[in-house]
């Protein structure tokens, strides 16, 4: 997992009063976090709001050990590699991060200024606001099980990260691809601190993922350290109120139950617009259009960068959302700092920058 830049200001916020900010960026994928490098170069601090857990965006989550050959100056890195090195290098201007969790308003303030509030409450009060969402905020592919959905958070988790400690449980891991698979082989090797029970349980006995991973799993499933169940969840039987076998209707057309304290549905994500599309942005095919001398949207203060914005040849790159990103911070300065020039420095001169950066003249 990248290490999260500023984590220790990562923010947990009562109610009341919003926290003020100079910039929110929507989205802690590539190009998020080198707007908050870009920002960061302004003298502009940033709070950083995305859906997934950990920052690293779309590489992070559907393909972190895929190569990638296109980024300037690393001639192959990996998407964890890259969202790992972005993160270090936004570190310098500690962002606080409000990761878990989504936009769920955003409306212009009496003094110009933009309050957004989010999913888990938190108030912003930001002066302007960079939208670097991709083609959404990726949302888990959930269960259509309603008995089982009020043991979301408990015993029903979208992120093995968040289940805790699984030693002695009985665990069913819902999902086909590299990364379900990954997680149920990863719990059944365990030497220690090993779940009571490990179940991988897809509604077919076909898979997304690589030959060798399938393959892996399956020599683990006849070494007894596993099992796979080619059916889907239909229900949720209860003790207490608390979840200890679940139903399954199996591939064969029987029913069957099965012991589960944790389920870990991966099932991989879906990426969705949300309340974007009512912020009464000017959009084309869903994607935002804006200035491309600035990568602002029709409404001040609001820019868009990446994936999630349209102009006449846009290409859907990470060199060409870095390049956005770099004229909306110069762009954004001017609003945050109109008593201050906006000049043209170099990193490799500029003492000023340095000392953002927290490196010496020297090196």
């Amino acid at each position: 997992m990248p290490p999260q830049p500023g984590e220790a200001g990562r923010a947990s916020l009562p109610a009341g009063d919003p926290v003020v900010a100079d910039a929110v960026v929507i989205g802690a994928g590539p190009v998020g976090l080198f707007q908050v490098f870009e920002l960061g170069l302004q003298d502009i601090r940033a709070h950083v709001i995305d859906a997934l857990p950990h920052v690293g965006g779309q590489p992070v989550q559907l393909y972190p050990d895929k190569l990638i050959y296109d980024v300037p100056g690393l001639p192959v890195c990996t998407g964890q590699e890259l969202a790992d090195a972005l993160a270090r290098q936004c570190a310098p201007f500690s962002p606080t991060f409000h990761l878990g969790q989504t936009v769920t308003g955003l409306s212009r303030m009496p003094d110009g200024r933009f309050l957004l509030e989010t999913s888990a409450q938190v108030r912003l009060l930001a002066t302007t606001v960079f939208i670097a969402a991709g083609v959404g905020a990726f949302e888990p592919r959930r269960l259509k099980v309603e008995s089982l959905d009020s043991f979301e958070g408990t015993q029903l988790f979208h992120h093995a990260s968040q289940a805790g400690p699984l030693a002695g449980r009985d665990v069913i891991v819902v999902g086909d691809d590299d990364h379900a698979i990954g997680v149920a082989l990863e719990l059944a090797e365990r030497q220690e601190e090993r779940p009571h029970s490990v179940t991988l349980m897809h509604r077919r006995d076909s898979f997304r993922a690589d030959a060798h991973v399938v393959s892996r799993m399956r020599d683990c499933c006849q070494q007894g350290r596993m099992r796979f169940v080619a059916g889907q969840l239909t229900g949720a039987g209860t003790k207490g109120g608390i979840l200890n076998t679940v139903q399954v209707g199996l591939s064969d057309g029987t029913q069957s139950i099965l012991p589960a304290d944790i389920l870990l549905v991966l099932q991989g994500l879906s990426p969705r617009l949300g309340p974007l599309t009512g912020w009464g942005l000017a959009m084309e095919h869903k994607l935002l259009v804006v200035d491309t001398a600035t990568f602002a949207t029709s409404e001040p203060g609001i820019f868009a960068v990446g994936d999630i914005n349209t102009y006449p040849g846009k290409r859907k790159l990470l060199v060409c959302g870095f390049h956005e990103c770099t004229l909306a911070a110069f762009a954004a300065a001017s609003l945050i700092h109109p008593e201050r020039p906006v000049t043209l420095e170099y990193t490799t001169s500029s003492s000023r920058l340095h000392a953002l950066l927290g490196v010496s003249s020297g090196r």
